[in-house]
């Protein structure tokens, strides 16, 4: 097991710095003391022995947070609640089976999915006047970068010596369907104020959608809390839009206002009172990211959401600079004891929620969408915080 650990004195030269290494500094002004491990997480034979590790970083209070190779994703996340106790509040697999779907299907837990998360209507496209198909993975629609998306291959990962691990992927073109060779990045970074920074990068040498995200399923209760802790989440939206969409979850290209409907989550509402009311079984839907107002003190990024769980006292603010996020409460995980997770815990409908900081589901056929397509010689950067505390 390798460790990595460092306590910032200040002082650095800047010019000597690589322009990597600075841009994880930069978030980094309360971090004192956070620490990497690393250790082999399983082996996938059938790629010739391919080796997928684990990262750990833990804080001064004891927070951590683990992450591995498959999927860039993350597996573990372990906060305290308001009696001082640490709780995994992610759910997740003990093995590496688990995350590969070998017994059931991985509903995304923890992974980086791209190259567009969410969906593209029948998987088809138009840009620069080229139509593309992409791989069809969801009825007849594209999701979360098709068969073999970001979600389902093993990163290159290097842990840094402030308490952050960059994943590196390379997508040839027409992996997927999707034009163009893309360089992704992914960065985790733990911070002593309790802040899991998610930063995202992308550049490619071809015209093509991006939209990459964190599939992240939360529950404040912990992760084998069940869905009856998870209807005790309070939570409060900045949105006064979301995008409304037909059966197939695709949008109709309408930003609609929240108002006078159970869409409307601007004020702290308890989940379990509204959850049962939205047509199929439950929130699957993007909303506009609003004004909160307020800002994270070290991204500087706008405040979107907050989920607070009343019994626990943890709460969880998400800040981001994307245009929009996707609200889910887990409608689709199985009513049956099918889905084996973390600790010998089996999943159910409802037992975490996930908010995926992205741009609009079907970007790239609605003109009136933020627009999703990356050029070359631009930078795709995103970067999504949860910050943690007691409530």
């Amino acid at each position: 097991m390798k460790v990595y650990s460092i306590n910032i004195m200040i002082a650095v030269v800047v010019s000597y710095i690589p322009i990597h290494f600075w841009i994880q500094l930069k978030y980094q002004t309360s971090t004192l003391s956070v620490h990497a491990t690393q250790e082999q997480f399983g082996v996938i034979t059938s790629k010739g022995d391919e080796s997928v590790t684990k990262y750990t970083l833990t804080n001064l209070h004891g927070v951590k947070v683990q992450l591995i190779t498959y999927g860039a994703a993350l597996t573990n996340l372990l906060v305290p609640d308001k009696e001082g106790k640490l709780e995994d509040v992610v759910l997740g697999f003990d093995d590496l089976d688990g995350y590969r779907g070998v017994k059931a299907r991985n509903p995304y837990f923890g992974s980086t999915v791209g190259r567009v998360a969410n969906r593209i209507a029948k998987g088809r496209f138009n840009l620069d006047g080229v139509d593309y198909q992409l791989a069809t993975n969801n009825g007849a629609n594209h999701l979360h970068g098709g068969l073999v998306g970001f979600d389902k291959v093993v990163w290159r990962a290097h842990a840094h010596r402030n308490g952050s691990v960059t994943f590196t992927y390379s997508s040839p073109h027409m992996e997927e369907g999707y034009p163009g060779q893309l360089s992704t990045q992914v960065t985790y970074t733990l911070t002593d104020s309790n802040e899991l920074i998610i930063d995202f990068k992308a550049l490619t040498d071809l015209p093509t959608p991006v939209n990459l995200a964190n599939h992240a399923y939360f529950n404040l209760a912990g992760h084998e809390a069940g869905s009856q802790q998870l209807y005790n989440h309070r939570v409060q939206l900045y949105a006064d839009r979301y995008t409304p969409v037909d059966d197939e979850k695709i949008p109709t290209g309408e930003l609609a206002s929240v108002n006078g409907t159970a869409f409307d989550l601007r004020s702290e509402t308890r989940l379990g009172d509204v959850i049962h009311s939205i047509p199929g079984g439950g929130y699957d839907h993007n909303f506009v990211a609003g004004h909160s107002g307020r800002k994270s003190y070290h991204t500087n990024l706008p405040l979107v959401a907050e989920f607070w769980h009343p019994p626990s006292g943890r709460l969880m603010k998400v800040f981001s600079n994307q245009p929009g996020f996707q609200l889910y409460t887990g409608n689709f995980l199985p009513a049956d004891d099918s889905l084996l997770g973390k600790n010998g815990r089996f999943y159910h409908t409802h037992d975490g929620f996930c908010v995926e900081t992205q741009n609009f589901p079907d970007a790239i056929n609605q003109p009136n969408f933020p627009d999703s397509v990356l050029r070359p010689g631009t930078v795709y950067h995103r970067t999504t915080v949860f910050k943690f505390s007691i409530k």
